[in-house]
């Protein structure tokens, strides 16, 4: 295995993170930032409201690990 000091690249990783995980991840923050509007805009419950920003943040902070580790595994 080469040495990662300089610069690595994992194309099959990038590859996998690129079309399908990081998709998937930012599809996940959409829902629930839809779902979350809906619920506001119906008048639902302000608890669900708030439960579905807090996952909202959570899955965000998760696709903007998932990029940074895309970007990583692209050797940039």
């Amino acid at each position: 295995m080469a040495d990662c000091r300089t610069r690595c690249y994992h194309p099959q990783m990038a590859s996998l993170l690129s079309t399908f995980i990081l998709p998937v991840a930012a599809g996940a923050v959409a829902l629930v930032l839809l779902l979350g509007l809906v619920n506001m805009m119906r008048g639902g419950s302000p608890n669900t409201s708030q439960k579905l920003m807090r996952w909202r943040v959570l899955l965000q902070f998760i696709a903007i690990v998932i990029a940074m580790i895309a970007v990583w595994a692209m050797g940039r």
